[in-house]
């Protein structure tokens, strides 16, 4: 059986792929699974790797150059899936909803066929990136209402 490179040497691709891996663990559970069943309905996987929900440590850095630090830990789903064809997809989704991470590792191993990948990126990637740039935008615009602007008067000496 041909498996294909699970990583491609293309920056190029890997930067594509990254940019729908998040896509997918940004997405809700319908954003995935509706799309998923209308165009994949007989669609079969295997699980290599079973839904895993576990901790991970979240790091943070003041002012964008400052030391990291551990700012704490947070809930963290992921599954691995392989189809008949041998292309694995690996699902990351923040929280414990095992079906999202699972569904996230499906859309994963979808993108990654040259016949599915537009429609992943139709029905899937471009939908949510939407939302997120919308909602984006939103928060930005509520921050932006509530900016005030500061003045000193510089008084003169007389």
């Amino acid at each position: 059986m041909h498996r294909p490179p699970e990583s491609s040497a293309d920056p190029a691709d890997r930067a594509a792929r990254q940019s729908a891996m998040a896509a997918f663990a940004r997405a809700s559970e319908a954003e995935l699974a509706e799309p998923i069943a209308r165009h994949w309905s007989d669609i079969r996987v295997r699980d290599l790797k079973p839904v895993e929900t576990g901790l991970i440590m979240l790091r943070g850095r003041i002012g964008g150059d400052g030391r990291l630090f551990n700012l704490g830990e947070a809930t963290m789903s992921r599954a691995i899936v392989e189809m008949p064809d041998g292309r694995r997809g690996h699902g990351h989704v923040l929280g414990g909803d095992g079906r999202r991470a699972r569904l996230a590792a499906i859309a994963d191993a979808l993108w990654q066929g040259e016949a599915d990948r537009g429609i992943v990126e139709r029905e899937i990637v471009a939908p949510v990136s939407a939302r997120l740039t919308q909602a984006h935008a939103l928060a930005g615009a509520e921050v932006a209402a509530t900016k005030v602007e500061f003045f000193t008067l510089v008084r003169g000496e007389d």
